[in-house]
C-alpha cells in the first residue's frame, strides 16, 4: 500500500511540473526563431506591470472587501512612499527592502 501511494504521489507531482512547465516552454520555443512585430514587444513591456497592479490593487485598496484609503491603512502607507522610491531607484531589492522596512516600522509605531 505505501509502495503505491509514493508512486502516485510522484506521478502527481510530474504531472503537476508538466502541465506548469508545458505551456511556458511552448511559446518560447515556438517564437524564439520568429521576428516579432514592435509594436507586440513594446506591448508585451506592460505585461509584468499589470499583472503586479492586479495582484497587489486588492490588498493596497480593500479591507475585508470594502474600499479603505483612510490612513488605518497601513498597507496602503507603506506603498505610497515604495512606489516613490521604485520611480526613483528602478531598482527592485531596494524596493523590496524599503517596502518591508516601512511596513515594520508603521506596525511597530501604530
Amino acid at each position: 500500500m505505501v509502495g503505491t501511494m509514493d508512486t502516485k504521489i510522484v506521478a502527481i507531482f510530474i504531472g503537476m511540473g508538466l502541465v506548469t512547465y508545458i505551456p511556458r516552454m511552448l511559446p518560447l520555443v515556438a517564437l524564439s526563431k520568429r521576428p516579432m512585430p514592435e509594436l507586440l514587444l513594446r506591448w508585451l513591456k506592460y505585461v509584468p506591470p499589470a499583472v503586479l497592479a492586479a495582484l497587489l490593487a486588492p490588498d493596497l485598496f480593500l479591507t475585508r472587501g470594502q474600499w479603505n484609503l483612510s490612513p488605518e491603512n497601513l498597507y496602503l502607507l507603506a506603498a505610497i512612499p515604495t512606489f516613490g522610491l521604485a520611480l526613483l531607484t528602478r531598482n527592485l531589492v531596494v524596493t523590496v527592502a524599503a517596502g518591508m522596512v516601512l511596513m515594520v516600522l508603521l506596525r511597530l509605531i501604530t
